[in-house]
């Protein structure tokens, strides 16, 4: 299990590690969440969201009103209200939303997945604006092609082979190579930073 190996690490280094299991498209699995860690570890500094799904479609009429809700709860309800949970926590910090490549260029077979992550912008910049004077900075990161478990599990078999071939890396990216990026943001080294978009795609996008 990959949470439980995480957790391994963090500890074989010397950190300590909550595991809570649940649905995070229930808004009062989400408050749990925060009352369990806060309860832990005292406070709330850093919020990272990264829960999503994505399902190939090659029309919108392929696309079933079942899995519009389901990747919309999943990929924007569920950073709505984990963010809301979390806030009465943080009286500083980083908040830090995972976005995608595909907002910015318009993935066809993507449609319901880009929708979504076009939101997260949207949500990143105005809560970055509503949150500056509380000194919590909002920031976003759109990844291209890397090689997570989301890659396989929902991509047609045909499609694998040439994932990050169309950037100009012509590859796709190990997660070591976006992992940087989210530490810079939560760290205090990017205290004046906030609203903002980072591509990491190898080049696949330049905005």
């Amino acid at each position: 299990m990959d949470a439980e190996y995480t957790k391994q690490y963090i500890e074989a280094l010397g950190g300590e590690c909550l595991l809570i299991s649940g649905d995070l498209k229930e808004a009062d699995f989400c408050k749990m969440v925060a009352k369990n860690t806060v309860e832990k570890f005292g406070h709330i500094d850093i919020l990272v969201n990264n829960a999503g799904v994505q399902f190939q479609q090659k029309k919108l009429e392929d696309i079933s009103n079942e899995q519009f809700d389901y990747t919309m709860k999943t990929n924007i309800y569920s950073m709505f209200y984990l963010t809301k949970a979390v806030l009465p926590y943080m009286r500083n910090g980083s908040i830090i939303n995972t976005t995608s490549v595909t907002t910015f260029y318009g993935e066809p077979e993507l449609i319901d997945y880009v929708t979504s992550k076009g939101a997260i912008v949207g949500f990143t910049r105005a809560l970055a604006t509503n949150l500056a004077t509380k000194n919590i900075r909002v920031n976003a990161v759109a990844p291209g092609y890397f090689w997570t478990a989301l890659q396989p599990s929902c991509w047609m078999p045909n499609k694998i082979p040439t994932l990050g071939a169309d950037s100009d890396m012509r590859r796709c990216a190990d997660p070591y190579e976006i992992a940087p990026i989210y530490v810079y943001l939560a760290s205090d080294d990017a205290s004046y930073t906030t609203g903002q978009v980072f591509h990491i795609n190898g080049g696949q996008y330049k905005g």
